[in-house]
């Protein structure tokens, strides 16, 4: 059985987090694996390196699962690519190691909260950022950051 690391590209707005959820289908972790069992014609579980809440998005967030398969690595995300939604997308699959596990062997993790300091939102953004029209004391955010 091999096993396989994604870097998944998504926008979360109209998900409900990254975690599969009991009675809930609409997760990023539960798209995929449903997309990936279709495909292989049996339950194929995934192991994210993080979890994300309802609405957040990730621009490399990398899973790992096991399988059993004739498929290359290309041929998995052509599949994968070819019926997830389009505000779901698998940068790349590659064969990993037999010990690599998503959540355990995490190098870094980097998160970015962007906001809008302006009086009026960014029509184009505004699902990525925050708007606050407040003065910001850019200094306390510095050290806040540190």
């Amino acid at each position: 059985m091999s096993n396989y690391r994604i870097k998944i590209q998504y926008d979360g707005s109209r998900y409900r987090g990254w975690q599969r959820q009991q009675g809930e289908k609409n997760t990023i972790q539960g798209r995929i694996e449903q997309v990936l069992s279709k495909q292989m014609e049996f339950p194929v579980t995934i192991d994210g390196a993080g979890r994300t809440d309802a609405g957040v998005h990730a621009k490399e967030q990398v899973a790992n699962f096991r399988l059993n398969t004739e498929k290359t690595t290309q041929q998995l995300q052509d599949a994968l690519n070819e019926y997830l939604p389009e505000d779901i997308r698998i940068l790349k699959v590659e064969e990993a190691g037999e010990r690599f596990h998503s959540r355990l062997n995490v190098v870094k993790k980097t998160y970015v909260y962007r906001i809008w300091n302006a009086d009026y939102p960014n029509v184009f953004e505004r699902k990525y950022m925050l708007h606050d029209n407040r003065p910001m004391d850019v200094e306390a955010m510095r050290q806040a950051a540190q």
